[in-house]
């Protein structure tokens, strides 16, 4: 499911009304608990979260005109999906987040590299994604995506 916006607000105007609290919730609690520095912006079709190039010029090193990407909101055809690229990047940050996730909900988070997936909407542990919004500084994050991914061989 793509949703063409021009905006966070836009996005979430035009997102399913099922889903309509969810994400409203989600986007605020990320806000709420993202460190200083990070900038709120459209990002590959969806909500996202990214370092400006007037703190980070180098940018995405897969385009170098996009500002460096940490952690996206997006409603997909079947789910809603929170993209966070540091649990991709920090070993550590990912086995903490699964331990979390499942001291909250009882079970595994359906997961992908960096995509948490929510299929019900009655079952996200908002409180856990403020927690992991907030785990990386905006300088760690620029620090483990040099180590991490850009320079990786």
């Amino acid at each position: 499911m793509k949703i063409d916006a021009e905006s966070p607000k836009e996005y979430l105007e035009k997102v399913p009304e099922e889903r309509k609290q969810a994400m409203t919730k989600l986007q605020a609690v990320i806000k709420e608990n993202l460190p200083d520095g990070f900038q709120e912006t459209m990002s590959y079709g969806m909500i996202g979260y990214v370092v400006p190039h007037n703190l980070y010029p180098d940018g995405y090193h897969c385009d170098p005109s996009l500002p460096l990407p940490f952690m996206n909101l997006a409603s997909q055809k079947n789910y809603i999906a929170v993209y966070h690229s540091g649990v991709y990047a920090d070993k550590e940050l990912h086995k903490w987040f699964v331990e979390e996730y499942k001291k909250h909900i009882g079970k595994k988070p359906d997961m992908g590299k960096s995509c948490i997936r929510f299929k019900n909407m009655d079952k996200i542990p908002y409180d856990l994604i403020g927690e992991l919004s907030s785990k990386i500084s905006l300088q760690e994050w620029i620090a483990t995506y040099e180590s991490n991914i850009k320079n990786r061989k």
